[in-house]
């Protein structure tokens, strides 16, 4: 039951995101805040995450790789398809719902422990489109970038891994690289980017607007908040690689 009610909640916060939207500037400012912290805040832990996520697909390809009947420039392939289809969107979300989404659920948590998101209700400001609404479009606009930004990083990751130990020459892996690409992975990686986006910041902010209690209270909350979306991310990769791959 307690799931159920949970899902119940989940839904009318949801639907009350978009009533009484009256202050279109306030919500503006709110969302570009959102997109910086979302975005330029998360930038450094993707690249570092991203670089060396590269490096590692190169060398252990290349050691998986013992045929002298397969060509050097497959490690490219390989790499790149990894990359663009699990490490970048995959990989990176994941990290992001415990980098941004565990700092949506403290800060929605302290503001109700505070009283905040009460004092704001009896001024007669919807909360739940000032509060929430903007973090969801934030994440949803930045996440995908982060994710094309870990896509190009990668790869490079990977190019420079293998030039600097001398597995594959640079021109071979520019070689591989464009070899048999298919553009549908890109669309795929990007659909899978929106879809965990909304999860990694619409589950975090519903934990977080709902607590109760004090600051002990927080703490689990943003826990709890950044599990689930995790769970529910991996959920929701099995799913769509069903679908549409």
């Amino acid at each position: 039951m307690t799931l159920l009610a949970d899902i119940g909640r989940f839904l009318i916060m949801l639907k009350g995101m978009f009533k009484k939207l009256e202050n279109r500037q306030m919500y503006w400012k709110e969302l570009m805040r959102q997109c910086t912290e979302i975005g330029f805040g998360s930038l450094g832990i993707v690249t570092i995450i991203s670089v060396f996520i590269g490096a590692v697909s190169t060398i252990q390809t290349a050691y998986q790789l013992v045929s002298p009947l397969i060509p050097i420039s497959t490690i490219a392939q390989i790499v790149r398809d990894t990359v663009i289809l699990e490490f970048a969107p995959t990989l990176v979300c994941v990290v992001l719902a415990g980098v941004a989404g565990s700092r949506i659920a403290s800060e929605l948590g302290n503001m109700r422990v505070s009283e905040q998101i009460d004092a704001l209700e009896i001024m007669g400001i919807n909360t739940k489109t000032y509060l929430i609404l903007p973090k969801i479009v934030a994440a949803m606009l930045m996440i995908p970038l982060l994710v094309i930004i870990a896509m190009a990083l990668g790869i490079w990751g990977g190019r420079l891994a293998g030039t600097a130990a001398g597995i594959i020459s640079p021109n071979l892996f520019d070689k591989g690289l464009m070899s048999d690409f298919l553009p549908y992975n890109v669309f795929f990686a990007l659909t899978k980017s929106y879809v965990f986006s909304f999860i990694l910041s619409s589950i975090p902010a519903f934990y977080g607007y709902h607590v109760q209690g004090g600051a002990l209270e927080i703490g689990k909350a943003s826990t709890k908040a950044v599990v689930v979306s995790c769970v529910l991310i991996l959920f929701a990769d099995y799913i769509l690689s069903a679908l549409l791959l």
